[in-house]
């Protein structure tokens, strides 16, 4: 999935024209996803396919906490919001699997 087709998905699930906003969610999320599954390694832009719907998932999640971030409780007219975290919670990063290499002789020098 392209990153125009993920701006279009977004747009979707989101009900937002604001595509400024989105991309920028997007970034964030994508950024979030390749920092976890490639703690290492340095460079990568683009989020592993089977990684890209939770890429959305968590765009998605960013859009909606706007103006909350931060919040860990929040209690209004029998409404409760409570956050994990001031970005992206941990429970939406735990099935990332982190790649690594081991470099070969050759690299390592």
């Amino acid at each position: 999935m392209t990153d125009v087709e993920m701006l279009e998905e977004l747009k979707k699930e989101t009900g937002s024209d604001d595509t400024a906003l989105l991309a920028s969610y997007l970034e964030s999320a994508k950024s979030a996803v390749i920092n976890k599954a490639y703690p290492f390694r340095e460079g990568i832009t683009e989020v592993p396919r089977k990684y890209q719907r939770r890429t959305m998932e968590i765009a998605v999640y960013l859009f909606n906490k706007r103006g909350a971030e931060g919040e860990t409780i929040h209690i209004e007219n029998g409404t409760d919001r409570h956050y994990e975290s001031a970005s992206v919670p941990p429970s939406m990063l735990r099935d990332i699997i982190p790649m690594a290499k081991i470099p070969s002789s050759e690299e390592a020098e």
